[in-house]
């Protein structure tokens, strides 16, 4: 098996900052008892979708057009979860080294329906190009890596939620927005629908499947299912940080400086480093005068304590201000800029990852195995290794049944959770998640038990590209 070098496996490792304040110690403080009620029943459905992110859409989307009766559970005021709330609007690599679109399906129906002027990238027939001059070009547009040019577009957030919110009424999906699940209904081993809090109170929804799209998996961590959540605390993958935007700003002044004079830019960020600690560059958006700052990424923070994640929101936001005031003085192109938006979502990448009938294994890379329950084709994370085959195994938990997983808590290994996090990859295993959960509520059995080769047919059916296993890959 080949070992991943440095550039491989962490794209952004000198961006990676160590923790450095204290762990907030909180005095144990003894229990409460909750009296025990009787909770109203909001609704019923067939499928119930927890958590409106990009996983958590293209699940309920999925669903409800595979003639399922869909609710969709969202805690914010607008879907899209951290590719539009979170501002991680670089949505990183759907094609693979070849320039072949492997990510459709709804991913390719959200990108179209967002329209020219809210996606910037690569056009496609120079997806896969390795020609030196379009992969410097697009190099310094997060659109090319290792010499070859991607589909990894930078997109217009506030056009992707109208494009979401769109999707989901017109597929009759019955969203619930600023609403929180609260614990799961569970029956004799499986999961019967959830229980939410919002203004109205403590209520219930009783579904035949739910679609656990929290990102941390909370639904099927409450229900008792085995999880992961071991880290590699060196690694970006498993950092935590808020984005933020300034405006006002000439992006291609800025990337002119950056390519043409690499020495006075390499002094300008050893200068912002040596004065902030923790210094960020500025990635391009999808217009050029708006500049995206993924912020200083915080190693050693737990998604999971809310202590923690308050923590990073207070230094995120330091850090955008003290960045505001360098950039100002210092870089071309950012002169009159000002703080247009700080992201409302904290930028969390791990928390659990789910114990699954299957697992996406990095001892799997290299082999390219096309898996015989494959509903999805991930890129891989170096030209290296072939296409990663994800197999619905990897969505359906290991002894919990009612349940199905999607987006950056399905069932795999530290080193494949660094891209099947990704948005896209989001969307790839949401549309399966989605339609395998349909499939499910209509025959009548559990998720567990869906006829994989219906399932395969069906998101074939839905522009979904998959292989058959008996197909060999090449690098």
């Amino acid at each position: 098996m080949g070992t991943l070098t440095s550039e491989e496996r962490y794209f952004f490792r000198s961006d990676v900052n160590a923790r450095q304040s204290q762990r907030r110690q909180r005095v144990p403080g003894g229990h409460v008892s909750e009296p025990a009620r009787d909770v109203p029943v909001h609704t019923e459905c067939d499928v119930l979708v927890l958590g409106g992110g990009p996983s958590g859409v293209a699940a309920a989307v999925a669903a409800a057009r595979n003639g399922a009766r869909v609710v969709l559970l969202e805690r914010y005021n607008h879907l899209g979860g951290l590719s539009t709330g979170g501002l991680v609007i670089w949505i990183d690599r759907m094609s693979d080294w070849q320039g072949q679109h492997v990510i459709q399906g709804l991913a390719a129906e959200f990108m179209a329906r967002m329209g020219a002027e809210a996606v910037a990238g690569p056009p496609r027939d120079e997806w896969g190009s390795q020609d030196p001059d379009a992969a410097a070009y697009w190099g310094l547009r997060t659109a090319a890596f290792h010499g070859v040019v991607t589909h990894s577009p930078t997109i217009d957030p506030e056009m992707l939620k109208g494009v979401y919110h769109q999707m989901v009424r017109e597929a009759g999906v019955d969203l619930i927005l600023h609403a929180w699940m609260a614990a799961p209904i569970q029956e004799t081993g499986r999961v019967k629908g959830a229980i939410f809090e919002s203004k109205q109170g403590r209520r219930a929804i009783l579904a035949n499947v739910v679609v656990d799209t929290t990102g941390e998996g909370d639904l099927y961590a409450a229900a008792g299912a085995a999880f992961e959540s071991d880290i590699d605390a060196h690694d970006i993958h498993h950092c935590i940080n808020t984005s933020w935007l300034f405006a006002g700003v000439d992006m291609q002044r800025w990337l002119d400086f950056r390519a043409g004079e690499p020495e006075a830019f390499s002094a300008f960020m050893a200068r912002g480093r040596e004065a902030l600690g923790s210094f960020e560059k500025p990635i391009v958006s999808w217009r050029p005068d708006v500049a995206t700052f993924l912020g200083p990424r915080k190693a050693g923070y737990s998604a999971l304590d809310v202590d923690e994640m308050t923590q990073v929101e207070w230094e995120s936001r330091q850090s955008m201000n003290e960045h505001l005031a360098f950039y100002r003085a210092h870089a071309p192109g950012f002169e009159k800029a000002w703080v247009m938006l700080m992201a409302p979502q904290i930028g969390t990448r791990h928390g659990r990852r789910l114990v699954g009938v299957k697992r996406v294994l990095r001892s799997a890379w290299d082999a390219g195995a096309v898996e015989p329950d494959e509903i999805g084709i991930s890129p891989s994370p170096s030209p290296r290794f072939p296409s990663i085959s994800v197999p619905y195994g990897a969505l359906v938990p290991a002894s919990l049944d009612g349940v199905l997983a999607a987006g950056k808590h399905i069932a795999c290994d530290t080193n494949s959770h660094g891209f099947l996090r990704e948005i896209p990859q989001c969307w790839l295993t949401g549309q399966a998640a989605g339609t395998a959960a349909a499939l499910a509520a209509d025959s009548g059995v559990l998720p567990r038990d869906v006829d994989v080769t219906r399932l395969q047919s069906l998101l074939r059916a839905q522009g979904v590209p998959l292989r058959e296993a008996s197909v060999p890959v090449t690098a």
